[in-house]
């Protein structure tokens, strides 16, 4: 999050920047993860606002964090919209690039629907536990200029709690602005140094962050199920991919039916599984439950095809002429 004041302020072209790295990583990774793309377009459409979607868009002065007008109006808007908003081009940028990285390794390891849930909480809960942090300075220690009239936007906090949960079972090190820190408090390392080079950042914002992090790994840890909000998630993918999940299924249905059971032609070491016997007058490999051949009606007496269990046959001493074969063809088929 921000504390910028209101009004975008250039950024020297940073944009086409971050679609070059969103573009060069996502080419080189072998499964494109949907999600993280989703959410980088996301920011980045509404911080653009080009003219299609720009009627329906709020302005950024109808969505900024401000506790005190969020408690006094009951305003969610402001609670939720806000993360997905940004003063200019480098915090947008500098959002997006720290979203590309951790959104890939996470919604790789965890999967898109259980990592667009976690979002969807993490998005919530850090905005909320921003909110009682900003109440409780101000009913405790009276911090009402500094924190609950306090205006910020970005994506921030959200990803400083993606930082938490990333980090969270890591044991080595990382260097964070060039200090070398344990990985898994990583998070807590940045928290400070970003509010010494950054004045105008949301140290509030920031730590709720990583509160919303820590607490969301808790809840994980102490409920062995799907939480309610994948389960949720997945309901609806389920549902809109239902149509094509269904034509699908009508597809490889009408292909089984065109195929049949067996396959005309395969050498002798083709068997296809057990209980497959073999039509030595046309080669169409067969179920064992059949007593005669489904593509010439060949009876399987013996000599003509085998079963795994019984080995190679010999060989049938009354093969049927090649006329025979195919009127049989034709009138099992016609």
């Amino acid at each position: 999050m921000a504390n910028f004041g209101e009004g975008r302020r250039s950024g020297g072209g940073m944009l086409p920047l971050l679609a070059l790295s969103a573009v060069a990583e996502y080419y080189r990774l072998p499964w494109k993860p949907p999600v993280t793309a989703s959410l980088l377009a996301a920011n980045t459409l509404v911080y653009l606002r080009p003219a299609l979607i720009d009627p329906v868009i709020p302005h950024i002065s109808e969505v900024w964090f401000n506790p005190h007008l969020i408690f006094k109006h009951k305003d969610l808007k402001r609670l939720f919209l806000s993360a997905f908003y940004h003063v200019n081009e480098p915090h947008l940028v500098y959002n997006m690039m720290s979203l590309l990285w951790k959104g890939i390794k996470l919604e790789t390891s965890m999967g898109s629907t259980e990592f667009a849930s976690m979002v969807f909480a993490l998005i919530g809960m850090s905005q909320g536990v921003t909110l009682l942090l900003a109440k409780s300075l101000l009913f405790f220690c009276d911090y009402e200029r500094a924190y609950y009239n306090e205006y910020s936007v970005g994506f921030s906090g959200v990803l400083f709690a993606l930082k938490v949960v990333l980090n969270s079972q890591a044991e080595d090190y990382s260097s964070v602005y060039g200090i070398l820190v344990p990985t898994k408090y990583a998070a807590w390392a940045e928290l400070v140094l970003v509010q010494m080079f950054v004045p105008n950042a949301s140290f509030l914002g920031h730590l709720g962050g990583i509160l919303a992090g820590i607490l969301y790994m808790k809840l994980k840890g102490s409920y062995s199920g799907s939480d309610p909000v994948t389960l949720a998630v997945r309901g609806v993918t389920r549902l809109v991919t239902w149509p094509l999940r269904f034509l699908n299924g009508m597809v490889r249905s009408r292909r089984r039916r065109i195929t049949g059971r067996g396959r005309v032609g395969r050498g002798e070491t083709g068997i296809a599984g057990p209980g497959i016997w073999r039509c030595q007058s046309c080669t169409y490999d067969n179920s064992g439950w059949l007593s005669a051949c489904e593509m010439c009606g060949s009876g399987r007496a013996r000599g003509n095809g085998w079963s795994l269990n019984q080995g190679p046959a010999l060989s049938s001493s009354n093969d049927l002429p090649i006329d025979e074969l195919r009127r049989r063809r034709v009138e099992r088929f016609s």
